[in-house]
């Protein structure tokens, strides 16, 4: 397995496991890289998976005074994180539950099982928490979505759950594609999932709802074909950036103009319309 290793100042650390997080990562171990400033140095490791290229394109977004490079680990090491996972409530009536965790669902509750693979998020991130309560109020029996940066496919897991007839869920990381279909597999809707590494650039048609949990700086880069890709009288749901800080992004998506934005954590989730 290989682990990829940021090194930043002390002061950046929180900031820099914030950035990894959001990318979907399921654990994130800091480590001093030894003093000799005010401001000492250290290392972040976690795992983006094994295809070397999507880790590379990942960590080339980050600012360039965040140095990186891959370590090859051993995968039992890596794994864990397992034997500590637990169940996350998004609401009083929606959890997200390790599927190899024993759960017993109470009443009245929807449980969505979720494995994630090597490499992608459960769902206990506040950003996929603030997108799930967002996307649970968007989307209507039948709609159709589009979930932009699926990871391990919680997103399109729950908007079927929800009443989605149909989610494409897409990705830059290949090993979304098969975590998405298996979770889907896990949550009886297999059927209503098409899970792909097809760029947003390439999709030609819309969508009811639209969700977009990824940084700010690629949803910048993605605005105007997350607008093209939302129908006339859509939802674009984005996620993954700061509380407080992500007018220059809904800037870019104008004339989408907010209409919620929900707050967890120091992140938010902002829910737009026409």
């Amino acid at each position: 397995m290989i682990a990829l290793v940021v090194t930043v100042p002390a002061s950046e650390s929180e900031l820099a496991s914030d950035v990894l997080w959001s990318l979907g990562v399921l654990a994130v171990e800091e480590r001093d890289a030894g003093a000799g400033t005010d401001d000492h140095l250290v290392e972040l490791w976690t795992s983006l998976g094994d295809d070397v290229d999507a880790i590379t394109r990942a960590a080339e977004a980050f600012p360039q005074r965040w140095r990186w490079h891959l370590v090859e680990v051993d995968e039992t090491v890596a794994d864990s994180w397992r034997a500590h996972a637990v169940p996350t409530w998004v609401e009083a009536d929606l959890v997200i539950a390790p599927a190899w965790v024993p759960f017993e669902v109470p009443e009245g509750a929807t449980v969505l099982r979720i494995e994630p693979g090597p490499t992608f998020g459960l769902g206990d991130h506040p950003t996929t928490v603030l997108s799930l309560r967002a996307l649970r109020n968007a989307v209507f029996s039948g709609a159709s979505v589009l979930d932009v940066g699926c990871g391990s496919g919680v997103l399109s897991v729950a908007a079927c759950v929800f009443g989605a007839a149909r989610v494409d869920a897409v990705d830059i990381f290949p090993a979304a594609v098969p975590a998405t279909l298996h979770n889907a597999q896990l949550n009886g809707v297999a059927g209503r999932i098409a899970a792909s590494t097809t760029p947003l650039v390439e999709i030609d048609q819309t969508y009811d709802v639209v969700v977009a949990n990824i940084l700010a700086p690629a949803l910048i880069e993605l605005a105007d074909d997350l607008k093209r890709v939302l129908a006339p009288a859509g939802v674009l749901i984005l996620s993954g950036v700061l509380a407080g800080h992500h007018q220059h992004v809904t800037d870019a998506l104008r004339p989408l103009h907010v209409v919620e934005e929900r707050t967890r954590d120091g992140w938010a989730a902002v829910t737009l319309r026409w």
